[in-house]
């Protein structure tokens, strides 16, 4: 894998827990105005910058993209952002709760994305790949790190022990109860070269991020008659995590309607789907099981039985999409129906029992979280998960460290 070291615009010190936001895409455009109401430094006004315009604004609209630009020089310009100096890697460790991964930040190069060398598991839906491939050419920078995780090495395992020993550059903990803490590291060399028997990354948050980056490389390769494959927008900001670092949340799903049914009608079309009971409990124990919350009762659906031989078919999503929600519900493609919400497990169960009591919602599907080992076999088989399949918590936050080019 090649890996290098950048000169990272980041944060002044003093200022960082005001700078560094949640990624554009975990917040809505009124959850992002609330968030960042009240701090002009919130990197929020940079990767959504929509929330400066009134409500109801186009969020593609070019004078978006332009305000989202201005943002940024302003944060330069005032001191908020500063040049590193040097280049080097960093390592980012977050703290959530009991639960505590360390990644290395550092660039990723656009040709490894492009030969699957960073191999994906879920398609991009084209609006946001064309925002944020926009948002990226604009302000010559990747306003936000693409998630990625590779198998462990105990070499890079012990240079990063060695580097949180040292006095980080921030410790913070964010208004949402996470810890988040970077250090520069001094053994760039060594680190590395430690991770040159890595083969492969795999993209585990951060798809539309890591495609767009990709499009702007191929654009300025493009209109570059000069190239030469170096130049810095060949290379993206990532985090590499250890994939015995990282925590996956279950992607929970509601959906509006029964397709015309009683409540009674639907549950008795899912029995012929599959085993069901009712429980006292909200969330599955094992792969291969999943709660449904239905007129204010919880049932387990019980799909475990033959084992497909395709990695996808595999999933839990994948039998919900398949013997449930296309067939019963409707949802024939969970991509483009408007009447499937996804619920990432941070929202907790209780999000979709009161999505359904308050009737916005018809019923809700509790999910086991997809592994670690699925999401690898699925991108080694070079197949795609359905959407919304995995949640990762916790989230990275933009605008901690930036790379231009």
């Amino acid at each position: 894998m090649r890996i290098r070291t950048f000169n990272a615009l980041r944060p002044a010190a003093e200022k960082v827990s005001e700078i560094a936001s949640l990624p554009y895409d975990v917040v809505k455009t009124e959850e992002a105005r609330e968030l960042a109401e009240g701090n002009r430094l919130s990197f929020l006004h940079v990767v959504r910058a929509e929330i400066d315009f009134p409500k109801g604004t186009n969020p593609y609209d070019d004078a978006v993209y332009a305000k989202a630009v201005s943002n940024l020089k302003a944060l330069v310009d005032r001191g908020d952002l500063v040049r590193d100096g040097e280049n080097c890697l960093y390592v980012y460790q977050q703290k959530m709760g009991d639960h505590v991964q360390q990644g290395i930040v550092g660039l990723c190069h656009v040709e490894d994305y492009q030969n699957n060398l960073i191999k994906k598991h879920e398609k991009t839906r084209q609006e946001k790949e064309d925002d944020r491939t926009r948002l990226t050419s604009e302000l010559s920078a990747n306003s936000g790190p693409v998630f990625l995780t590779y198998q462990d090495q105990e070499e890079i395992n012990g240079l990063v022990k060695a580097t949180v020993a040292s006095d980080p550059v921030y410790d913070f903990v964010a208004s949402d109860g996470i810890g988040h803490t970077v250090w520069k590291v001094d053994a760039n060399e060594a680190l590395l070269e430690a991770f040159k028997p890595v083969s492969c990354f795999y993209v585990a948050d951060g798809h539309h991020r890591s495609a767009s980056a990709a499009r702007v490389g191929a654009e300025r390769k493009a209109a570059n008659p000069n190239h030469t494959g170096e130049e810095d927008y060949n290379w993206f900001l990532c985090v590499m995590f250890p994939a015995s670092h990282l925590k996956v949340l279950p992607y929970n799903r509601l959906v509006e309607s029964l397709n015309g049914r009683s409540a009674s009608k639907f549950l008795e079309e899912v029995k012929k789907a599959c085993p069901v009971k009712e429980v006292n409990y909200d969330t599955p124990d094992a792969p291969g099981k999943v709660c449904m919350y239905l007129d204010s009762k919880w049932y387990e659906l019980d799909f475990s039985g033959k084992t497909p031989d395709n990695p996808v078919d595999r999933l839990d999503v994948s039998h919900l999409q398949s013997k449930i929600l296309a067939p019963l519900l409707a949802v024939e493609d969970p991509r483009t129906a408007s009447h499937i919400e996804f619920a990432g497990g941070i929202r907790g169960t209780s999000y979709l029992k009161d999505s359904v009591d308050n009737g916005d919602h018809a019923v809700g599907f509790s999910m086991y979280p997809v592994t670690i080992l699925q999401l690898m076999d699925i991108s080694d088989a070079d197949e795609i998960m359905p959407p919304k399949s995995t949640w990762f918590e916790p989230k990275l936050r933009s605008g901690l460290l930036i790379n231009t080019f």
